[in-house]
C-alpha cells in the first residue's frame, strides 16, 4: 500500500476529532500508538475513528507501541488490542500490522509524517519504505 503518512497518539487523534486539527486519514497510511489506556477505552477510541470516517477509505494500518493497562480482577474487557482493532476493520481491504517499532517504548523509531511511504505487510513481518520523487 502507497499513501501518506499521518498519525500518532490514539488518544489525541480521538479528542481532535471534528476540531479545526481533525485529522484527514483518506488513502493514507494511519499509524496510531498509545500508552496508559484500559482495553475498552481502547475499544471506545477505534469506535471514534471509524464512526467518524477514519477507519474507511485508508491505504494501510499501523499500530505501534500500545501499552494496555491490565484490566481489576473481575473486571476484564476480555478483548485483546488486535481483537479490538480486527473487529472495526473487517470490512476494509487494506494492509494492517501490529507491534511496529513506534510509541511509548523502548523500540521507538521516528517516522516522516506528511511524506508518502510504501506498507507492506506479509505473514513474516511489516515494512515501512519512504517513497523518494
Amino acid at each position: 500500500a502507497s499513501g501518506q503518512l499521518v498519525g500518532g497518539n490514539l488518544k489525541t487523534i480521538e479528542t481532535l476529532t471534528g476540531s479545526k486539527s481533525d485529522l484527514i486519514t483518506d488513502n493514507k497510511i494511519l499509524f496510531v500508538e498509545d500508552t496508559g489506556e484500559y482495553a475498552y477505552s481502547i475499544d471506545r477510541m477505534f469506535w471514534n475513528l471509524k464512526r467518524s470516517g477514519k477507519l474507511a477509505k485508508l491505504a494501510g494500518l499501523i499500530i505501534g507501541g500500545f501499552k494496555v493497562k491490565k484490566d481489576d480482577a473481575g473486571d476484564e474487557f476480555g478483548k485483546t488490542l488486535e481483537e479490538i482493532v480486527m473487529e472495526k476493520i473487517r470490512e476494509y481491504n487494506y494492509p494492517v500490522c501490529f507491534d511496529f517499532p513506534v510509541g511509548h517504548q523502548k523500540n521507538n523509531f521516528a517516522l516522516k509524517c506528511g511524506v508518502t511511504h510504501e506498507l507492506t505487510v506479509t505473514n513474516t513481518g511489516s515494512s515501512l519504505t519512504e517513497k523518494r520523487s
